[in-house]
């Protein structure tokens, strides 16, 4: 069977979040994406140490999709460095995993 991944995307806020999950959504690069609010990220940026508030987006996709899907993201995010990760999915259910596979292009 084909891979599945989960990619994890940090937002600024719920607008972008949502902004960026209709256009893969539309474009059928993902299958979901969930929009956890209320995320507190503390991180290294540009020498110092950063504090803020943000949004997480955890997205379902296929291995083949995911250079697509980072172009995406990085075409709509408005962070010069946005955190985009991808996770192999190794294991679940197999209707879930095909329903992924389905709902992508």
């Amino acid at each position: 069977m084909e891979s599945s991944l989960v990619v994890f995307v940090t937002c600024p806020n719920q607008k972008e979040a949502e902004k960026i999950v209709d256009k893969v959504l539309k474009a059928r690069l993902i299958a979901c994406g969930n929009i956890l609010p209320g995320m507190h990220s503390l991180f290294h940026w540009q020498g110092n140490i950063s504090s803020e508030e943000e949004v997480l987006i955890i997205m379902k996709t296929r291995q083949k999709l995911l250079d697509e899907l980072i172009k995406w993201i990085e075409t709509e995010h408005s962070y010069n460095v946005p955190e985009i990760i991808a996770l192999p999915i190794v294991g679940g259910s197999r209707d879930y995993l095909n329903w992924i596979k389905e709902e992508t292009s």
